[in-house]
């Protein structure tokens, strides 16, 4: 069985040229924006950078960021050239810009950050510019050449509900996503969708090293996985397992996150574990494993079965979410990525205090009815 979102049967052709025709394709960094940087270049701030970073290419990355709503919002961000980061970008000026009004595509500048030593940026947003619920691109571009990298930040309620998948573990059918055209297991991409659809946040966490962040999203985007926040390990690290579950741990702890299901691999039943995520919550893709069969639930049949039951609401956990009429706005590879944000924001504000203090912050939800009756829709136009 082929997933119909990487099918390539006659319907998913003529579909595919439907949506293209009625909105053109888009890169990850050709959203319909207005970008114009607010500075100008400049002459670089230290002689040696112009030598330095001659005859190689910028590898520049930012982390996505989530943070509850009211707390501080800090964004990060490290500016890299050439292959395996050998020339670090230090002593620069970087601007920061967040999309603040995604449905208008206009970046605002918010400040302006310098490089360590190590090529790395710490940005917290002012007090008095802090964002509410949403989805916000941000883009940092180096002052020097207009190179730039993205992230996302995502502003939450207390108590969102979110589920986690791991990439290396649950979605490929080969070992490693580094390959030409690697396979997708079956059904992974509608099951990643289904949560998504229900309205959960979906967390996206790998073992690799945040210098292959654009080859993993592009091959996301290759894949049309939703959109999410995706988490890196902070370089080359000999226990990702570890930075990995110290970042799950912060999302519960710092922002407030909600943790209701996790996808992975074996390796992944420990780090699920020390979230307190029960067995019941924890599924293993592959072949079952005697001594882990009390500690999670085997998914021996793939995501297809596996997401028949989601679909049956047959399994405890299963949300119950609306039909799938928009699914190709609201994937990497989608064609409208500002739509998602607007939809993403406002399913952000629906599973908002008032759903979880009613509820628990335990308890799935019911029904999409019940969540678009508490909606509040962002008043994106009338930002400032």
């Amino acid at each position: 069985h082929a997933s119909y979102w990487e099918s390539a049967d006659g319907v998913a052709f003529i579909l595919r040229q439907v949506i293209e025709k009625e909105q053109p394709q888009l890169t990850e960094c050709e959203e319909p924006s207005i970008y114009s940087p607010a500075f100008p270049r400049e002459k670089w701030q230290r002689k040696r950078t112009q030598v330095k970073i001659r005859n190689v290419t910028s590898n520049h990355r930012a982390s996505d960021t989530v943070v509850c709503e009211g707390r501080p919002q800090v964004l990060n961000g490290r500016f890299m050239y050439g292959p395996l980061d050998v020339v670090t970008l230090t002593g620069e000026k970087v601007d920061v810009y967040i999309m603040t009004q995604p449905l208008s595509g206009k970046w605002i500048h918010f400040g302006t950050e310098v490089t360590n030593s190590s090529g790395r940026l710490t940005f917290p947003v002012p007090l008095e510019r802090a964002l509410g619920i949403g989805v916000y691109p941000v883009r940092m571009v180096v002052r020097g050449d207009h190179t730039y990298a993205e992230c996302c930040l995502t502003v939450v309620a207390r108590g969102t509900e979110a589920v986690v998948f791991s990439i290396d573990g649950s979605f490929t059918a080969s070992v490693s996503i580094m390959g030409s055209d690697p396979k997708v297991r079956a059904g992974a991409v509608d099951v990643v969708r289904h949560w998504q659809d229900a309205g959960y946040l979906i967390v996206y966490v790998t073992g690799r090293p945040d210098m292959q962040k654009h080859r993993v999203v592009a091959w996301l985007s290759q894949h049309n996985f939703p959109h999410g926040v995706v988490s890196f390990c902070d370089g080359l690290t000999h226990d990702p397992l570890r930075q990995k579950a110290m970042f799950l741990q912060s999302l519960v702890q710092e922002v407030e996150l909600n943790i209701v299901a996790g996808y992975g691999s074996p390796k992944d039943v420990a780090v699920y574990a020390a979230l307190g995520l029960p067995p019941s919550q924890t599924y293993i893709v592959g072949r079952a494993v005697r001594k882990l069969q009390a500690q999670c639930q085997f998914l021996s049949d793939g995501y297809v079965a596996h997401l028949g039951q989601l679909e049956a609401g047959s399994h405890p956990h299963a949300p119950t979410g609306p039909s799938r009429a928009a699914l190709a706005k609201s994937s990497y590879g989608g064609a409208a990525p500002v739509d998602f944000l607007r939809k993403q924001s406002q399913l952000l504000r629906s599973r908002g205090p008032s759903q979880v203090e009613r509820e628990g912050p335990g308890t799935p939800p019911t029904t999409l009815a019940r969540g678009k009756a508490r909606s509040i829709s962002l008043k994106l136009d009338s930002e400032e």
